[in-house]
C-alpha cells in the first residue's frame, strides 16, 4: 500500500489512495497540493470527489458541455453527476451510455468511461450491463468495479478469478487490497478477520472512514461481536450522521441485538429523509405500493357494517 520505491513514482499516488478509501476532501486537499501538475487524471479525480461529496452543481458549472468533446473523460464525469444530481433524468443518462457503448470507440480514455458507465448501470442495478461496458478492461479500477458487481450477483467464484487478475497486476494496489476485503466478507467464516485487519490497516496508515468503519463493522457483526460492531457504527456516524451505509447497518445490527422496534423505525425514517431516491427507500415504496393494492382487490365488495333497525 505504500507508492512503488522506483523513478516511476506516482505523484497521484495519495489523491488516489484517499479516494478509494472514501476520503474524499483529503483527496481534494492532495489535489490542491498538485497545482503544478497538469494532467487530465488529476482532473477526473478532483470531478469525482466533489461527486462523492454530493457536490454535483460544482461539477456541472465546472464542466461545460459546449467546452469538451464528445470523447473527452469530462464528458463522462459529467453525465455521472447529472444521473446523481436529478433522479428524473436518469433514465436519460443509462440510455446515453447505452448509446454510446453500442459504438465502438477505443482510446486510452476508454476505461473512465467504462468506470463512469459501469457506476451508473451499477446504482441501477443493471450489473450484467455494466459487466458488458466493463469487459476487456484490465485497469485495475475496471477489474475493482468487474468485482463488485459478480458479488451483487453472488458470483463469488468469478469474483475470484477477477481479483487474481488484480493481484497478478499489482497485489499491493490500494484497490487490490480493496477488492480482496470485500470478497472476504462475502466468503465469510475465517475470511472475516483477514477483511478487518485490511481495513484496519488502512484506518492506521491513513484515515478512518466512513467506508473503512463500515467494513470493520460488517466483519464484526458476521463474528457476532455486536459491541464492537456498534462501536464502529458510531464513529462513523460522527463523521457522518446521515451516512446512508452506517444507517443499514445499524438496522441490520439492531435486528441482530432484537432491539426496540422503535430503534429500527428510526433509522428507516432517517434514510427516507436523508436519502429519498435511495434503491432501499424506491423498493420499500414499490412494496407498499403493492400492498396497499392486493389489499383494495381483495376488501370486502359490500359493506359488512350492520343495518340499523328503526321501530
Amino acid at each position: 500500500m505504500a507508492p512503488p520505491a522506483n523513478a516511476d513514482v506516482d505523484e497521484l499516488f495519495e489523491v488516489k489512495t484517499y479516494y478509494y478509501i472514501g476520503a474524499y476532501q483529503q483527496c481534494l486537499n492532495e489535489i490542491n497540493k498538485l497545482n503544478r501538475l497538469s494532467s487530465d487524471e488529476k482532473d477526473c479525480f478532483m470531478w469525482r470527489a466533489y461527486i462523492a461529496q454530493n457536490k454535483y452543481r460544482v461539477v456541472l458549472d465546472g464542466i461545460k458541455l459546449n467546452e469538451i468533446g464528445a470523447n473527452s473523460v469530462f464528458q463522462a464525469i459529467r453525465r455521472v453527476a447529472e444521473y446523481f444530481s436529478n433522479p428524473s433524468k436518469r433514465n436519460d443518462v443509462v440510455k446515453y451510455f447505452d448509446e454510446k457503448f453500442s459504438q465502438n470507440f477505443d482510446d486510452e480514455n476508454r476505461p473512465i468511461w467504462c468506470v463512469s458507465a459501469g457506476t451508473v448501470y451499477y446504482n441501477e442495478g443493471l450489473y450484467e450491463n455494466a459487466l458488458k461496458a466493463l469487459h476487456g478492461q484490465f485497469d485495475l479500477e475496471c477489474l475493482a468495479l468487474t468485482l463488485q458487481c459478480l458479488l451483487k450477483m453472488n458470483r463469488a467464484d468469478l469474483a475470484k478469478k477477477v481479483l487474481a487478475k488484480m493481484q497478478e497486476k499489482d497485489d499491493d494496489a490500494t484497490l487490490t487490497q480493496l477488492a480482496t476485503a470485500w470478497l472476504n466478507i462475502q466468503i465469510g467464516g475465517e475470511k472475516l478477520q483477514d477483511a478487518y485487519y485490511i481495513f484496519q490497516d488502512f484506518c492506521d496508515k491513513f484515515v478512518p472512514t466512513n467506508m473503512l468503519l463500515n467494513g470493520q463493522a460488517v466483519c464484526y457483526i458476521g463474528q457476532e461481536k455486536y459491541e464492537e460492531a456498534e462501536q464502529a457504527l458510531r464513529e462513523s456516524l460522527d463523521k457522518d450522521p446521515n451516512n446512508y451505509d452506517t444507517l443499514i447497518n445499524l438496522i441490520v445490527l439492531a435486528q441482530q441485538t432484537e432491539k426496540n422496534q422503535d430503534v429500527i423505525g428510526r433509522y428507516l425514517s432517517q434514510i427516507k429523509d436523508s436519502h429519498r431516491n435511495s434503491a432501499l427507500v424506491l423498493e420499500m415504496e414499490k412494496k407498499e405500493q403493492e400492498f396497499d393494492r392486493l389489499c383494495m382487490k381483495y376488501e370486502p365488495s359490500v359493506s359488512t357494517k350492520p343495518e340499523v333497525e328503526f321501530f
